[in-house]
C-alpha cells in the first residue's frame, strides 16, 4: 500500500509543475485522495463487501467532486489532475501512467451488464472534458483532445480531437518517447505534448525536439570518438576540438590538439 502511495505521489510532481511540497500534494490534491479511497474500496469489492465498498465510494465523490465505481480497475501511476467531475464506471480498465483531467467521462452506452466502459491503455492523457464512451479500447501512449466524444476504438499512438472523435495526428510510439526525453531533459513541461495545444504549435516543437536529439545523438558518437584516442575527458568540460578532425578520422591531428591542450579546456592527463 505505501510503495502504492509513493508511486503516486511521485507522479504527480513529474506531471503537474505546480506540485511543490509533499505534504502539499498529500492534503490539497483531491485526485490524489481519489485514487486513495478507490483503492480501499476497489479492495471491498473483490471481497465481495459491495455494499460498503459503494458507500467509501459515495463518501469519497462527496469529498473530492470524483466518482470512481469501486468495480472499476485502475493501474499504477494513475493522475487525475484538478478532478473535478470526473466519472469512471464500473467496467473501465485504466492502464499504468495514464492522466486524466478535470470533467473527464469514461461511461457506458448501454444498459447492459457485462463489459460497457472503456479500457484505457498504459500511457494515455485524457484531456479536459473528453468523454470516452462504451467498450472501446484507447491505445497506448494515445492522446484525447479536450471536451473530444470518443465512441470508437483509438489506435495506439493516435492524438484525437472532436465531435465526433477524428484522428488528427499518428504518432510512432519510440519517436514519441525520444521526444519526452529530451523534452524533459530541457526542462519542457507535459502540457506540451498534449492534444490540447494548437496542431501547428505542436508540429513546431516536435520537429525541434527531433532536431535536439540528433544533435544529442551526434555528441555522444563525437565523446566515443574522442575516449577511443586515449583521451580522459570531463563530458561537462569538452576540449574545443573540430568535429570534422574526430569524425573524418584525423586521428594524428586530434591527438596533437590533446596532448598540446589545445582549445579552451584542456583535458587532464
Amino acid at each position: 500500500m505505501f510503495s502504492r502511495l509513493r508511486e503516486d505521489i511521485e507522479c504527480i510532481f513529474e506531471r503537474d509543475p505546480a506540485a511543490r511540497h509533499i505534504f502539499e500534494v498529500l492534503f490539497t490534491y483531491p485526485g490524489l485522495h481519489a485514487v486513495i479511497w478507490h483503492r480501499m474500496a476497489h479492495k471491498l469489492w473483490g471481497w465481495g463487501l459491495h455494499w460498503l465498498a459503494r458507500v467509501i465510494s459515495a463518501l469519497s465523490r462527496w469529498l473530492t467532486g470524483i466518482e470512481i465505481h469501486p468495480g472499476a480497475v485502475i493501474g499504477r501511476r494513475f493522475f487525475i489532475d484538478h478532478g473535478m467531475g470526473v466519472v469512471i464506471g464500473e467496467t473501465a480498465v485504466i492502464g499504468d501512467d495514464c492522466t486524466i483531467y478535470h470533467g473527464v467521462t469514461l461511461g457506458g452506452t448501454s444498459w447492459k451488464k457485462g463489459k460497457r466502459h472503456p479500457t484505457l491503455k498504459n500511457n494515455v492523457v485524457v484531456g479536459a472534458g473528453a468523454k470516452v464512451l462504451g467498450p472501446i479500447d484507447i491505445g497506448t501512449g494515445a492522446r484525447i483532445g479536450s471536451n473530444a466524444v470518443i465512441v470508437k476504438s483509438v489506435p495506439d499512438g493516435t492524438t484525437v480531437v472532436g465531435v465526433p472523435g477524428r484522428v488528427v495526428q499518428q504518432r510512432e510510439l519510440e519517436t514519441n518517447d525520444k521526444r519526452q526525453a529530451i523534452a524533459s531533459k530541457i526542462g519542457f513541461d507535459a502540457y506540451g505534448t498534449t492534444p490540447d495545444m494548437p496542431d501547428p504549435v505542436a508540429h513546431a516543437i516536435n520537429c525541434m525536439l527531433d532536431h535536439i536529439h540528433k544533435v544529442d545523438s551526434k555528441m555522444e558518437e563525437m565523446c566515443g570518438a574522442i575516449k577511443t584516442l586515449g583521451a580522459e575527458i570531463d563530458t561537462d568540460k569538452m576540449p574545443h576540438l573540430s568535429a570534422c578532425e574526430i569524425l573524418s578520422g584525423d586521428d594524428e591531428l586530434a591527438q596533437e590538439r590533446l596532448d598540446t591542450g589545445s582549445g579552451e579546456n584542456p583535458p587532464e592527463k
